[in-house]
């Protein structure tokens, strides 16, 4: 692929999806060069036209030869789609930014945050490079420089995710039982004594509005959940370092867009709340709320590019541990920004 030109001709899979649409707006927003775009949804989508630039670029549909011609094609779809269509697309000449998590684990595609590790797209033997799960990345994002600094040794993480995060329908849900809620406040106030839900769902098993539930992803080894164990290991991997250990638990809140996590980190060596302050108040893509003593909300961190980092405080009862809260956009930077910062490293911006 020739960048001579410092333009691309883009392509995006699941163009339609939250991340999708986010996705066409920040490649608007940047001024990335895209010579042409091309955009890929379902067949359901086809022929629908979606804005972009001041203009519209019709929906197709993958089909062989779709990706001839393009420089770079962006994946937001499901695992098996991606691990089909991946490779196709580099069979074409294209470069590959995947946002599933069909290639993350893979040892020959990084898996990179854009402003922790950039360096490893340098190479990419599959012609791919991944994406993080945006549950790993808001708070790996604001960690970097303090592992870099003191080095992780162990991490104990709580999330608190939005539901967004399971894409469209986990917003269709919310909503939907927010409103059958609705008049009903003396009855919740009561809720203990109820012997059925008060709300059945469906993406989730339990009613999310007005709820706090404490399993995100599907159950797998030790009875940690599939999120919890992408923290796990992708954190490794983004930090080049396998010894780190690292205990999670997620969980699902009823908030519309960003996920916030609670981190207690011990380091290699101690570390104060004043380092820990003065190493992130410059770290790229983090924005420290005052010096630490501020408390960020997924409200504020919705619809920005920084990760929002507060309430940073010494471990009493580990000291030389410290404890942090951080928060971001999980559809903006934990996902759609992400990919664009790493094409803008593809093209040496």
């Amino acid at each position: 692929m020739s960048m001579s030109d410092r333009k691309m001709r883009v392509g995006v899979m699941g163009a339609t999806g939250l991340v999708g649409t986010e996705m066409l707006r920040i490649l608007e927003e940047r001024a990335f060069p895209v010579s042409e775009l091309r955009v890929y949804a379902s067949p359901r989508s086809l022929g629908r036209k979606l804005p972009f630039a001041g203009g519209e670029v019709e929906c197709e549909v993958l089909r062989p030869g779709c990706f001839d011609g393009l420089d770079l094609v962006v994946i937001d779809v499901d695992e098996p789609l991606s691990e089909e269509w991946a490779p196709q697309a580099v069979a074409s000449g294209a470069l590959v930014i995947d946002k599933s998590s069909a290639w993350r684990m893979d040892p020959d595609v990084p898996l990179v945050i854009a402003e922790v590790n950039p360096d490893d797209m340098r190479t990419m033997p599959k012609g791919i490079a991944s994406c993080p799960n945006c549950t790993t990345m808001i708070p790996v994002t604001a960690l970097a420089p303090l592992h870099r600094a003191a080095r992780i040794e162990r991490l104990v993480v709580s999330t608190y995710q939005s539901v967004s995060g399971a894409g469209q329908v986990g917003l269709h849900e919310l909503d939907a039982q927010w409103t059958k809620l609705s008049g009903r406040s003396e009855e919740l106030r009561h809720a203990g004594t109820l012997a059925t839900p008060v709300v059945e769902g469906e993406v989730w098993s339990k009613p999310i509005a007005g709820n706090v539930i404490p399993l995100a992803g599907s159950v797998k080894e030790a009875g940690y959940t599939s999120e919890e164990w992408k923290m796990v290991l992708e954190t490794r991997k983004i930090l080049h370092d396998d010894d780190i250990r690292c205990t999670v638990t997620c969980v699902r809140v009823p908030v519309y867009v960003g996920h916030a996590v609670s981190a207690n980190v011990r380091f290699h060596r101690p570390m104060s709340k004043a380092e820990a302050v003065e190493l992130l108040r410059d770290a790229p893509g983090v924005r420290l709320v005052d010096d630490g003593d501020g408390y960020p909300t997924p409200l504020e961190a919705a619809g920005i590019d920084p990760v929002l980092v507060g309430r940073i405080r010494e471990d009493d009862s580990e000291p030389g541990s410290i404890n942090l809260w951080i928060t971001g956009d999980n559809l903006r930077k934990g996902a759609a920004l992400n990919g664009v910062q790493m094409a803008e490293v593809l093209l040496g911006l």
